[in-house]
């Protein structure tokens, strides 16, 4: 199954914007997003598998996406929510030990043909995040991770007016919206995903990705772009 977008230009990305998340982590509610950014190289569709080695420490993160839909830059939040074209379901699946290895959580996040998109965009006058809409994550069909995107510290007009301020949003690009707590990294013990499990990340209103993880044992046979439908 394919992506419900064009291939974006930019995919930026929301950490610590639930409140359980950021308890969970230790941090202080932040006074400013907490961004960093994927390459589009990253993202699979909502039925791929997610192929990754089998030494690397896997984790889920079940984000709401934000699809833009017109060009903006230095929106205003009336502007920044006016450009949006509608909202899908994502998972930033994360290498938690690459994450840590410095202060920069980039190498953690942009594994190529790991982040799993759709099913569909729902539109604005479909479905409304700052009304809430139930975000679930499962494993082998356990409930891991549950909350209302009402609760998001930023929401979408938010981030994309804040983005916009920094760089041009065009028609297409991706904002990923951080996700609740629940995160397999912050759990006693800590839980990672293995090869075979199943992961479900859903959204009321707007679809579900099934995903298999598939963990390998040859770095030089992960996919590359194009092999991925």
């Amino acid at each position: 199954m394919t992506l419900p977008v064009p291939t974006p230009a930019k995919v930026i990305c929301c950490g610590l914007n639930y409140g359980d998340h950021i308890a969970e982590t230790g941090r202080d509610r932040p006074q400013y997003p907490t961004l960093f950014a994927k390459f589009a190289d990253t993202l699979i569709g909502p039925t791929d598998d997610i192929v990754v080695p089998d030494d690397v420490l896997v984790d889920w993160e079940a984000e709401l996406a934000v699809v833009v839909g017109r060009p903006i830059r230095h929106a205003s939040r009336t502007e920044a929510e006016a450009a949006i074209l509608g909202y899908t379901v994502a998972n930033d699946i994360s290498m938690r030990d690459w994450q840590r290895r410095t202060l920069q959580w980039f190498q953690g996040k942009a594994w190529d043909a790991t982040t799993p998109v759709g099913p569909v965009v729902a539109t604005p006058d479909e479905v409304d995040p700052a009304a809430g809409l139930t975000i679930t994550c499962r494993v082998n069909g356990e409930e891991v991770q549950r909350d209302s995107t009402k609760t998001l510290v930023f929401d979408s007009a938010d981030l994309l007016s804040y983005v916009s301020t920094f760089t041009a949003l065009r028609p297409g690009d991706l904002i990923l919206t951080g996700t609740p707590g629940g995160v397999g990294m912050s759990r006693d013990p800590a839980r990672y995903l293995a090869d075979g499990d199943v992961l479900e990340t859903e959204i009321d209103g707007i679809g579900l990705l099934r995903n298999v993880v598939r963990a390998i044992t040859t770095p030089k046979n992960l996919p590359t772009e194009g092999d991925q439908s």
